[in-house]
């Protein structure tokens, strides 16, 4: 259950504090704000069709799934026009009449579809690897199928992952709490709204994921994985110091119970490194960087998203530094301008990772320009560092 504030007040009631109704499960802080919802808030109306829809949580994913596919359609609308379905071949859908997005690598006139197209396509994937009772290899293919483009084979971003997590949620949320694929799809709409910006709501989902598995006695890695979200989460918000304990306390973690080749304790590092950037820690940034990257270029290789992520960041790391000496903004201006070619042929212009790149290179360039002039641009450097994200 992740509906955790009361739909009068919206006081927070996490997993467990308050009451439900009776018939659809929506939850109240207490009987006064039940009662108000039910006299003047419209629920006596509601309340027949939620329970009908499957409960609270089911209504609210469904709703939620449908606002969010309207705002994806509408947001690749100009990108879209003309074209049609790779999977249905139609330019409307044909029964929610939805328009189609695009918002991964591909070019041309590649990788057009409705979100309900790209949802069925994963649902029975899913379902096909269940019922044949395939490998693990073969289980974590297919979920991809969720976020990333069968095309391409990168990851979606935006309001087309934030729609695809509503999508899946809505999909499995029905099924018990200890089930694996509601838990793997209760992580991909934390992942959707944090792609799609809706940071708090991404908080929200990600602290009742971490709850839920501490429940369930899940495995050290599972936990570490949703603290590594919830960091990220936490980060977003500008809760900075509370996101650098976390990922240094994930990155151990995943150190010690992955080894420093599994992409996961990669990613880890990535993570707590950009926090570092953040914060100001540039030289513990390096130093981390330069440990992992010869790694990920070993283990992923050179244009994977990934390395390109840790070459951004550490590049950040350099320039960033109102005590870079000018060999080392000149190594960080060569730095993005490699990774932002590579990461354009490979993620796509649109990406936000190359776009956050380019940014970065073009400041780059500019306080280079001005320390081979003499001038002084700490002012500027300072102001970058709070604007530009960086990182995943």
């Amino acid at each position: 259950m992740i509906l955790t504030q009361c739909a009068v007040c919206a006081t927070e009631l996490g997993l467990t504090l308050g009451k439900k109704c009776g018939r659809c499960s929506t939850r109240y802080c207490g009987p006064e704000c039940q009662v108000q919802h039910w006299k003047e808030g419209g629920h006596d109306q509601l309340c027949k069709l939620i329970k009908k829809a499957g409960g609270a949580e089911q209504y609210n994913a469904n709703t939620k799934y449908t606002e969010a596919v309207s705002v994806a359609a509408e947001a690749c609308a100009e990108d879209t026009k003309g074209q049609t379905c790779y999977i249905c071949t139609q330019a409307l859908h044909w029964k929610t009449k939805e328009g189609l997005v695009r918002m991964c690598a591909c070019r041309g006139t590649a990788g057009f579809a409705h979100v309900s197209c790209l949802a069925e396509q994963a649902k029975i994937l899913v379902a096909e690897v269940e019922e044949s009772n395939l490998d693990h290899e073969a289980k974590t293919e297919r979920w991809t199928r969720w976020y990333t483009c069968s095309l391409c084979e990168q990851d979606y971003h935006g309001v087309v992952a934030c729609a695809l997590g509503w999508a899946c949620w809505k999909t499995y949320l029905g099924r018990p709490e200890e089930d694996v694929v509601r838990v793997l799809a209760l992580r991909q709409l934390g992942n959707g709204l944090h792609g799609g910006d809706h940071d708090k709501d991404a908080l929200s989902v990600r602290m009742a994921e971490l709850a839920m598995l501490r429940r369930l006695g899940a495995p050290e890695a599972n936990i570490l994985a949703a603290q590594s979200n919830l960091a990220l989460s936490y980060r977003q918000l500008g809760r900075f110091e509370e996101a650098l304990r976390m990922q240094q306390k994930v990155y151990s973690g995943s150190l010690r119970l992955e080894g420093e080749e599994c992409p996961k304790t990669l990613v880890t590092a990535l993570n707590y490194a950009s926090s570092l950037v953040h914060l100001g820690g540039f030289e513990e940034a390096r130093t981390l960087l330069r440990k992992e990257m010869p790694v990920a270029r070993r283990i992923l290789g050179e244009s994977n998203e990934l390395t390109l992520q840790m070459r951004w960041n550490y590049a950040r790391a350099l320039y960033l530094n109102a005590g870079a000496t000018l060999d080392e903004l000149r190594e960080a201006e060569t730095t993005l301008k490699e990774t932002a070619r590579t990461a354009r042929r490979v993620l796509g212009a649109a990406n936000p990772a190359v776009v956050g790149i380019e940014h970065d290179l073009r400041i780059a360039r500019d306080r280079l320009a001005a320390r081979e002039g003499g001038r002084d641009v700490s002012s500027v450097c300072d102001m970058v560092a709070a604007m530009t994200p960086g990182g995943p």
